[in-house]
């Protein structure tokens, strides 16, 4: 087992946390730069003091890391006075307890990290149920006797338990009716959706949903599309809650319906996933997916394959896909491609329509438009090409450097 350990900036604001990574091999996903991890810390509000890279064969057991490498973490505590410490995988109720108990300092998980932002940034009444949801059954894999109020006994007349029935049993029960109470309340938001989705149907509008990783500048890409003011940042999760808005096709003489839904990250929390199944239906019952891609990102492959791992888990990865490479503004010259609408082929024989832009700048706009009115009048059986049948088979997607299939038209920049 081997680690390496980098400071980070000098914190302003917000609590002071160590960040760690794990490399448990190549069957497991790793950030050796812990960069995003960083930049989820920040959207958190917290400040990364220090990172560290340690490499196991296995977790261990009780303390993830192992005691040697927990020492080390509790000395980058001391150095540079973390308020907490957290950690880029998954850890289980009783590594996070033992962790705590081992630094003397608050310890959090990938997971727990992402629910807080996604707490923190849920604006509707429906995203704020959805949080709730995924925040308690993470939590309800956590009581655990860790606090001194649950070592309190209840009982007598009056009291929901029977004698003796302990705290964390009545916290356990109050979890579990929350649970049951806001799946009830989601359960008729996904109705009243449904409603919606039925009557965009009977009008015969064709829906469009915008998917792709955190950060790739969907929401930009949507506000640029409809002249709208859907908030659009720079930062992870800006977005939370699905908005649709008309979208008006000079090409088409009408309109299409196009809705801006949450970004994907790598490890998304399945519960997670399967709270906001309910905005995510949105995508799952689209007509056409515009996959946002940012271009500039180091981990384009990886970000593009976890995106159709989400949408296969919400059963959307045969939905026909045009790959928007967002960002082209911030490529070099050098690297920046010759042609800018084109075709790629992500398996043999299926070819998947691609079309560089900078939502910033306005540049390849025009060209979406025309693939998007081309693939609502039913032009474009051969241009657009279901998204799950090309990743089921190829080896690994596209770079912007690449240019795998013949272009199928050509654009001014």
């Amino acid at each position: 087992m081997s680690s390496d350990v980098s400071p980070s900036g000098a914190a302003a604001d917000g609590a002071r946390a160590v960040l760690v990574g794990v490399d448990l091999g190549p069957s497991s996903s790793f950030d050796p730069t812990l960069d995003e991890l960083a930049l989820l810390a920040e959207s958190a509000g917290d400040v990364a003091v220090a990172r560290l890279i340690a490499r196991r064969k296995a977790p261990d057991a009780a303390l993830f890391v192992g005691s040697g490498k927990a020492d080390e973490i509790k000395a980058l505590v001391e150095q540079h006075r973390a308020t907490g410490v957290i950690f880029d995988q998954a850890l289980s109720p009783a590594q996070q307890r033992n962790l705590e108990r081992h630094l003397g300092v608050q310890v959090a998980d990938r997971t727990a990290l992402i629910l807080e932002i996604f707490a923190q940034r849920a604006q509707s009444h429906e995203g704020k149920l959805q949080v709730e949801l995924a925040r308690l059954q993470y939590v309800a894999t956590r009581l655990v006797r860790r606090w001194s109020h649950l070592e309190r006994q209840q009982g007598g007349i009056g009291t929901r338990g029977g004698p003796g029935e302990a705290q964390i049993e009545l916290d356990r029960r109050m979890i579990g009716d929350r649970i049951k109470t806001v799946k009830q309340r989601l359960e008729k938001v996904k109705r009243q959706r449904g409603t919606q989705r039925r009557a965009r149907e009977k009008s015969g509008t064709f829906r469009i949903s915008l998917v792709g990783y955190t950060n790739a500048g969907k929401s930009t890409l949507f506000n640029s599309l409809v002249k709208a003011r859907t908030y659009a940042a720079d930062q992870l999760f800006a977005t939370l809650d699905t908005t649709t808005r008309q979208l008006y096709l000079p090409q088409l003489g009408g309109t299409v319906s196009l809705s801006d839904t949450v970004g994907f990250i790598r490890d998304l929390p399945h519960k997670l996933v399967e709270a906001f199944r309910a905005t995510l239906q949105e995508a799952a019952e689209a007509d056409l997916l515009l996959h946002v891609v940012d271009a500039s990102s180091p981990q384009l492959a990886e970000q593009l394959d976890e995106v159709d791992r989400v949408l296969a888990e919400i059963d959307a990865e045969r939905i026909p896909q045009i790959l928007v490479y967002n960002k082209l503004d911030r490529l070099d010259e050098a690297t920046r491609p010759r042609v800018l609408v084109d075709a790629v082929e992500r398996a043999p024989g299926l070819r998947v329509p691609r079309i560089f832009l900078s939502a910033m700048e306005g540049t390849g706009l025009e060209a979406l438009r025309e693939a998007i009115a081309a693939a609502a009048s039913g032009n474009a059986d051969d241009y657009v090409t279901p998204a799950g049948e090309a990743a089921a088979e190829a080896d690994e997607p596209p770079s912007p450097e690449a240019d795998e299939a013949p272009a199928t038209r050509s654009m001014q920049a």
